[in-house]
């Protein structure tokens, strides 16, 4: 008996999306699954922002349909996203560089006590915050200095750590992560890149945005390419096809 194939976490069909004369998506695919990173490729201008931040309900789609273990959903809005599983880590990291990790990871989401008091009233339960957030960080093999340290005091690979530890903690089915090693150096892009793998291996949908396709050969499973918003192809990355994947970034091979 053949078994049925896997439930996307995520798919988007037919997505379109125009700001003015600009028709910046036209007819865009993907699924993204649990336990795989799906690598999102093309030049500057190909569409890939303009993807995710319709589905993380920055933009709204003009046409298509948006579909969450493989029902339909309507994301007017970033908290909206956040509410349905999806957590997006954009390339400015979104960090409040004065509090700590911890104080990042709740922020807009505290903890508090007691339950009964309406939230305005409760006291923060600023202890479980920071035991919570030492548990993640150490589930996910991430190093700080010190845990009671604002974030403007760490490193750049360190503060990215800290943005995609935090996505992980609330995402329940998606985290999309948009050139997540731009501006590291080797050792912290090496310690991002294990945190990705990190989060693929315990079952989350990742989703890849870079530029960097030595990152995706070694962490996608599959690779989707955009060029001027269209997907021109799919396929799963390997050191032998990446000049093939050149090739349809470029438009030498559609």
């Amino acid at each position: 008996m053949i078994a049925p194939a896997p439930v996307p976490a995520l798919a988007v069909r037919h997505a379109q999306k125009r700001f003015g004369a600009v028709h910046a998506l036209k007819d865009v695919s993907i699924q993204a699954y649990r336990g795989q990173v799906l690598a999102l490729l093309g030049d500057n201008g190909a569409g890939k922002s303009t993807l995710i931040k319709c589905i993380s309900g920055v933009h709204a789609l003009d046409e298509g349909e948006i579909l969450l273990d493989g029902e339909a959903v309507s994301i007017p809005s970033p908290a909206t996203a956040r509410s349905a599983g999806i957590e997006t880590v954009y390339q400015d990291l979104a960090l409040f560089d004065n509090l700590t990790p911890a104080q990042n990871f709740y922020c807009g989401r505290e903890l508090s006590f007691p339950a009964w008091l309406p939230r305005g009233l409760r006291f923060l339960d600023s202890r479980s915050m920071d035991r919570d957030a030492a548990a993640v960080l150490a589930r996910l093999k991430v190093v700080l200095p010190k845990l009671d340290a604002p974030v403007a005091l760490m490193s750049g690979g360190q503060r990215q750590a800290i943005a995609v530890a935090r996505a992980s903690v609330f995402a329940r089915k998606v985290v999309i992560l948009d050139e997540p090693t731009a501006a590291l150096g080797l050792r912290e892009a090496r310690k991002v890149l294990d945190l990705i793998a990190q989060l693929k291996a315990e079952g989350n949908a990742v989703i890849l945005i870079t530029h960097n396709l030595e990152h995706v050969v070694e962490l996608a499973d599959r690779a989707a390419v955009l060029r001027q918003g269209r997907k021109v192809g799919e396929l799963r990355p390997s050191r032998a096809n990446q000049q093939q994947l050149v090739s349809m970034i470029v438009g030498a091979e559609v």
